[in-house]
């Protein structure tokens, strides 16, 4: 709303009590209980898609078909074949103007941007391989299960997914093995296991290493991502600790969690919240660096750092490939 580029702003929800309160808090001059219609409207040019992952595609199509810029948050689709139809209505409506972007907020946090600066200056030499190792709570993946009950912790390794063919630029994953064990979450009741691990390979056969687990008891100070990235090449390694337990707060008053309504830990990894942290009124982190920054693409030319519909639909595949061998304990070949 305060962007020097916005001068209209329509916001749409399905429960219009939300879309009013929202719509009073930020100022918008629009607000509505169908998707359609904000989108629809003339005075809008630009389409910000943030519904659960389910219904990314409806509103996504809809907006392309419009001839409008769109941003969708992680991920593009839940199917290749959802993701292909997104790709081919980006490219069919490019020359009305049409754009589409994927936000995976990993891209805008502050060290792994740095970190791809240092790959594109070639300080490691061509990567061999790499490792992430990624830690959440059991509490988050009950949040998540509760729009999502098919998710496995896998589907949290997509912003890692994502960064990882952000960092192995031109070298696509084509083989997926994956490992896991079920637990504390089926216990309660989720068929999903607690933890993952897999081994990818790249075309020229660099391999990452990849570790999950989204099953940490709900007290645990992390609140969201607590992650290490380790990145090899030839010439050179880079870590990257993104624990957050440099930065650590008890209190007897409880600390509040931005993802998870109510839901409050005594001792917390201050800035380990995924989409960002409020302080001082305002929110600050890598969502809302990831929304500035496209909207400074659209309105002053700024390089899009987002993923393009392509990138996102190759991360969807080895998401995916990565489930199936969960199942079947076999290697899978991505899907080309």
């Amino acid at each position: 709303a305060r962007h020097p580029a916005v001068s209209f702003l329509a916001l749409s929800d399905r429960d219009p009590a939300k879309a009013e309160k929202l719509a009073a808090r930020a100022g918008a001059q629009c607000c509505s209980a169908d998707n359609l219609e904000g989108i629809s409207r003339p005075e809008v040019g630009a389409v910000v898609v943030s519904t659960i992952e389910l219904e990314h595609v409806e509103p996504v199509l809809q907006a392309l078909e419009q001839g409008k810029k769109v941003l969708v948050e992680k991920p593009l689709a839940l199917t290749l074949a959802d993701a292909d139809r997104l790709c081919a209505a980006a490219q069919q409506h490019a020359g009305r103007g049409a754009s589409l972007h994927v936000g995976f907020s990993r891209r805008f946090k502050k060290r792994y941007m740095i970190a791809k600066e240092q790959l594109r200056h070639g300080r490691l030499g061509s990567l061999t391989g790499a490792v992430v190792r990624l830690f959440n709570t059991r509490s988050q993946a009950m949040q998540t299960l509760s729009r999502l009950p098919e998710n496995s912790p896998t589907s949290g390794l997509t912003y890692y997914i994502d960064l990882m063919g952000w960092f192995f630029a031109d070298n696509p994953v084509v083989e997926v093995v994956a490992r896991g064990k079920r637990g504390g979450l089926r216990d309660s009741g989720h068929n999903t296991t607690d933890l993952a691990h897999a081994i990818l390979t790249c075309a020229d056969g660099a391999v990452i290493a990849m570790s999950v687990s989204y099953a940490l008891p709900k007290g645990f100070p992390v609140l969201g991502h607590a992650a290490r990235v380790e990145l090899l090449g030839p010439d050179g390694v880079m870590l990257l600790d993104d624990d957050h337990a440099d930065r650590m707060l008890y209190s007897e008053h409880g600390v509040g969690h931005v993802y998870i309504p109510g839901h409050e830990v005594n001792m917390a990894f201050l800035g380990s919240g995924t989409p960002g942290d409020w302080a001082m009124d305002e929110f600050w982190g890598p969502v809302a660096t990831e929304t500035r920054a496209w909207l400074d693409h659209l309105t002053a030319g700024t390089p899009a750092l987002h993923a393009a519909p392509a990138e996102a639909r190759q991360t969807l595949a080895v998401t995916l490939a990565m489930e199936e061998s969960l199942k079947s304990g076999l290697p899978v070949r991505v899907a080309p």
